[in-house]
């Protein structure tokens, strides 16, 4: 698949993964299944669900490091900002042949744009928070997020993955 191809998708995945509302057991049933999945991965994964500046949900596995809080943090400070997914913003800087620091100064040191990093979304609000996987590769990092997402939902996982 290209990069145009997945910008289209995940395109496709913000628009449609919206919840009708959200509240903190939601955040618990999608952390704790992205965990479960981690777990039977054995994948030393972290997790973050914030709405707004609440934290609803965190969670390190064994073989974390402070190194995925710190990704966390750099991953949702990029889709605060610009309410895309942090893979989305990746893809299309890559594209331009460009950066966050290049295009708008931001440091690196509190923005990443890889992937692992989905908004919160509100059907009829837009971004009200962050979703966030961190410690596989980054394309499977926000794979899981919105398989997850979607299957909270009742949206077909296989209607809004990204193509292997």
């Amino acid at each position: 698949m290209s990069v145009e191809q997945d910008l289209a998708r995940i395109l496709i995945q913000e628009e449609c993964l919206r919840f009708p509302s959200f509240t903190p057991d939601t955040a618990w049933e999608i952390g704790s299944r992205m965990r479960a999945i981690a777990v039977e991965m054995k994948a030393p994964m972290a997790f973050e669900i914030q709405l707004g500046d609440h934290l609803l949900f965190a969670c390190a596995l064994p073989g974390t490091t402070p190194s995925n809080a710190d990704w966390i943090r750099r991953k949702r400070n990029t889709v605060l900002r610009f309410h895309r997914s942090s893979y989305a913003m990746g893809l299309s800087l890559g594209l331009e042949k460009s950066t966050l620091q290049d295009k708008l100064g931001l440091p690196l040191r509190d923005y990443s744009v890889h992937g692992g990093c989905f908004p919160l979304l509100l059907q009829g609000c837009g971004c009200v928070g962050t979703i966030t996987a961190s410690g596989l590769p980054q394309r499977q990092d926000h794979g899981l997020v919105v398989g997850v997402i979607a299957t909270h939902l009742g949206i077909p996982v296989d209607e809004v993955t990204l193509a292997d």
